[in-house]
């Protein structure tokens, strides 16, 4: 699958490292790249790129709320994208609540090397959901701490699920791509991704990320 990529880092030496990495991947076609939000926001009306890749202090604006606008601005698009990868370091708890509920598709730690990031660029192309593994454990640690009491009420959009529905929406909330989660249940790709339209429709969440938040926030995990 033929990529282009819009890089987002306002420290030029990232930046720069980000877009020589990327354009030397077969199957990346441009890469551009600028640490400005403004300017950010023009070239991806401009560019339309399949990823966009962010850190969370571009110049001229806040970074969670670059995230939303750019996700906002570009929901009508095909597929909703670009696919958002946000490349940072020291994400909050309460950060990582916010992107994701902002619809933010990847969220890796500038520790990531780059295979991974490579792999990370390429499932947000396809609309698939990554997370580093250190942001899932943190993600999981801050769900399982929250107190919803012992009476806490089924959530009746839950309950509306078929068992496979909420199969798959458990493994979607753990991270999996569709192709292990076709494996794991032995079912076809194309199944898979039939289910999580379906499931994206029935909770009413715009994205995979959404029901990434939304598993966890209905103690599915």
């Amino acid at each position: 699958m033929a990529m282009t990529v819009l890089v987002c880092d306002s420290v030029p030496v990232v930046r720069d490292g980000l877009k020589s990495l990327l354009s030397e991947a077969p199957d990346v076609t441009r890469v551009s790249a600028t640490g400005n939000a403004v300017e950010c926001l023009v070239m991806t009306r401009k560019l339309k790129p399949d990823v966009l890749i962010t850190d969370l202090s571009p110049e001229g604006m806040d970074g969670v709320d670059f995230v939303r606008r750019v996700i906002r601005e570009n929901a009508q698009e095909r597929d909703g994208r670009p696919g958002v990868v946000v490349f940072a370091s020291d994400m909050t708890d309460r950060v990582i609540e916010k992107l994701l509920r902002a619809g933010a598709i990847t969220l890796l730690e500038k520790e990531t090397g780059r295979e991974m990031l490579l792999t990370a660029v390429r499932a947000a192309a396809r609309g698939e959901v990554m997370l580093a593994p250190h942001v899932t454990g943190r993600l999981v640690r801050w769900f399982r701490s929250r107190e919803f009491g012992p009476d806490r009420a089924p959530d009746p959009q839950v309950e509306s699920l078929t068992p496979r529905e909420r199969e798959i929406l458990v493994l979607v909330g753990e991270g999996l791509p569709i192709e292990e989660i076709a494996a794991k249940l032995v079912i076809g790709s194309a199944t898979v991704r039939t289910h999580i339209y379906r499931l994206r429709h029935k909770l009413n969440v715009r994205d995979r990320a959404q029901l990434v938040s939304f598993a966890h926030s209905a103690g599915l995990l």
